[in-house]
C-alpha cells in the first residue's frame, strides 16, 4: 500500500495496513511530517489556545478579578514558544510509530504516472518512481484564498499564516464567523486584541445548539468582539497604518490585520488525478463510496480531501477504514454518533442532535440542564458560565442529543456519547454515582432535572 499524505488519515491508514502484515509506504514533504493538521491546523492552533489561555489568565479572573493577567505584555514568541515545542514532539511521536511499524516514509511529492503508479519528487528535484496494489490519499487541505484579495501573511493573513504573524495586533477584522473563525476571534479577544467578524450569513455556527451560540456570543462580546453578520466583504486595502476592510454596505473597518477564514481547498492539483482515472470538483475534492474507494476501486481517498466532516478524529478513522477494507480485513462502518469540539473559549462540544433538528422533525423531547455555577467544581475553576444540556426523548427515555459549553466541553461530551451508543437511557445517570466535585457531576445534575420534569407531566396524565 502506497500512501501519499502523513496527517490523521495517512498515519492510520499506513500503521493499519501494515499491522495487517502489508508493506507500506507514505509520502510526504519532510517539513509536514504529521501533515496539515500537526503543522498549521489542529495541534498549533489548540496548543496556541491554551498558551493564551494561561498566559492571559482569562479563566481565573471570576476568582482573581478582571485585571488579572500572568504577563502583562504577551509577545508572539510566548505563544509559538510552546506551540513549537509541542510540534516537535509530535513530529517524533509519529515518525517513531511509522518506524515501528516498519511503514517506509519516502521525501517528497506526489503525482500519478497510472492507476498504480507515483513518481516521488524530492527536494533536490529528483524522481523515483513507486507501484502499489493499493494507494490512499489523504493530502489535506489548504485554506481557500479569494482571488480578490491581496494576501501579503503579515497584515492580510489566512488561517495558516496567522500562526507565524509577527506581533499581536491590537486590533483585526476575521472574515468568516466558521469554526476555524470562531476559535480565533475568541483567542485574540483573549489576548485584549479588538475584533471585528464579518460573516455574509445572517447567524454563526448554525449546526450547533442555538442557546449555546447564543452564550458564546454573550462571552465574546463581553470581550469586546464585535459582530457584522449579513455582510461581504468589497475589499481589503493596505496601508502603512494597517488594513481598511470596505464592506458592500459601505460601511469601513480600520484594523491592524485582517484574516480570511473562507472555507478550504484539497490539496489535489498537483496529483495529475486524471492519468489514474480520477477526478476532483472544484474544491479539489475526491468523491469516495462508504468503503473510502474512490472511482478506481483500489485507489482509496481519506481525511478532509474529501470533505466533511473534516475532522482530524473522523480522519483517522476512515484511514483505518480504509485500509481494512483493501486488506479484505472485516470493519464495522464508523458509529453516526461522531461529537463534534469546537475549541472557542469557552469551548462548545455536542453529540445527537439539537434542539432545532427534533422540532423540525416533530420528535417529542424534554431538556435537562445543569449550569456549572451550581456545581462544586465549577466554582472551584472558576467557571461561572459554563452549562451542559440533555435531550431526552420522553417515550422511551433515551438520549436525543447532549450539548456542552464551558471548561472541559471536549472531554465531557464522551460521557453523554458513550450512554447513547451503548442505547442507555436518562435513568443510568440519575443512578450513577459521579466523582465529587467533577464537571462530570454535571450529567447527574442535568438527568435529575429532565426526570423531574417528565414526572410531572406523567402525573398530570393521571
Amino acid at each position: 500500500m502506497l500512501v501519499i499524505g502523513s496527517g490523521p488519515g495517512g498515519q492510520k491508514a499506513a500503521i493499519a495496513a501494515a499491522k495487517l502484515g502489508r508493506r507500506v509506504a507514505v509520502v510526504d514533504r519532510p517539513h509536514m511530517i504529521g501533515g496539515v493538521s500537526l503543522h498549521t491546523g489542529t495541534v498549533p492552533s489548540k496548543t496556541l489556545r491554551e498558551a493564551v489561555l494561561y498566559l492571559s489568565g482569562l479563566t481565573q479572573r471570576d476568582l482573581y478579578g478582571q485585571s488579572y493577567r500572568l504577563k502583562d505584555e504577551i509577545t508572539v514568541a510566548d505563544l509559538t514558544a510552546r506551540t513549537q515545542h509541542v510540534v516537535g514532539l509530535e513530529v517524533d511521536v509519529v515518525r517513531s510509530q511509522l518506524a515501528r511499524n516498519q511503514v517506509a516514509l519516502v521525501s517528497g511529492t506526489g503525482r500519478f504516472i497510472d492507476e498504480h503508479t507515483v513518481a516521488v519528487r524530492n527536494e533536490a528535484g529528483q524522481e523515483r518512481l513507486l507501484t502499489a496494489d493499493h494507494l490512499v490519499i489523504a493530502t489535506g487541505t489548504r485554506p481557500a484564498r479569494p482571488a480578490s484579495v491581496e494576501f501579503d501573511d503579515r497584515t492580510v493573513m489566512d488561517s495558516d499564516s496567522v500562526l507565524s504573524m509577527a506581533e499581536v495586533p491590537r486590533s483585526m477584522v476575521i472574515v468568516g464567523a466558521g469554526v476555524i473563525g470562531m476559535e480565533y476571534a475568541s483567542m485574540f479577544a483573549a489576548l485584549g486584541s479588538k475584533i471585528t467578524v464579518v460573516e455574509q450569513r445572517a447567524g454563526m455556527l448554525d449546526f450547533c445548539d442555538a442557546e449555546v451560540v447564543e452564550a458564546l456570543k454573550y462571552r465574546l462580546r463581553d470581550l469586546a468582539v464585535t459582530f457584522r453578520f449579513g455582510e461581504t466583504v468589497a475589499a481589503v486595502e493596505r496601508h502603512d497604518e494597517g488594513t481598511l476592510t470596505v464592506l458592500e454596505s459601505g460601511k469601513k473597518i480600520a484594523a491592524d490585520a485582517v484574516m480570511y477564514s473562507a472555507g478550504r481547498q484539497g490539496l489535489t492539483e498537483a496529483l495529475d488525478l486524471g492519468k489514474a482515472g480520477l477526478a476532483a470538483d472544484r474544491r479539489g475534492r475526491i468523491p469516495v463510496d462508504e468503503h473510502y474507494r474512490t472511482s478506481v476501486p483500489h485507489i482509496y481517498a481519506v481525511g478532509d480531501v474529501i470533505g466533511f466532516p473534516a475532522l482530524a478524529a473522523t480522519s483517522m478513522e476512515q484511514g483505518r477504514a480504509a485500509a481494512y477494507h483493501a486488506c479484505e480485513e472485516p470493519v464495522n462502518p464508523m458509529h453516526h454518533l461522531q461529537p463534534i469540539g469546537i475549541y472557542t473559549i469557552p469551548e462548545i462540544s455536542f453529540v445527537g442532535r439539537t434542539e432545532d433538528q427534533l422540532t423540525e422533525e416533530r420528535v417529542p423531547f424534554e431538556v435537562g440542564v445543569a449550569r456549572y455555577r451550581e456545581l462544586a467544581r465549577g466554582q472551584i475553576v472558576g467557571d461561572a458560565h459554563g452549562m451542559l444540556k440533555l435531550l431526552v426523548s420522553p417515550e422511551d427515555r433515551r438520549l436525543l442529543g447532549v450539548h456542552c459549553f464551558g471548561s472541559g466541553a471536549t472531554e465531557l461530551i464522551h460521557i453523554g456519547q458513550a450512554v447513547m451508543g451503548c442505547g442507555g437511557t436518562v435513568d443510568y445517570l440519575v443512578d450513577a454515582v459521579f466523582n465529587y466535585p467533577t464537571l462530570a457531576e454535571s450529567y447527574k445534575v442535568a438527568a435529575l432535572d429532565v426526570t423531574n420534569k417528565m414526572r410531572l407531566i406523567e402525573r398530570m396524565k393521571r
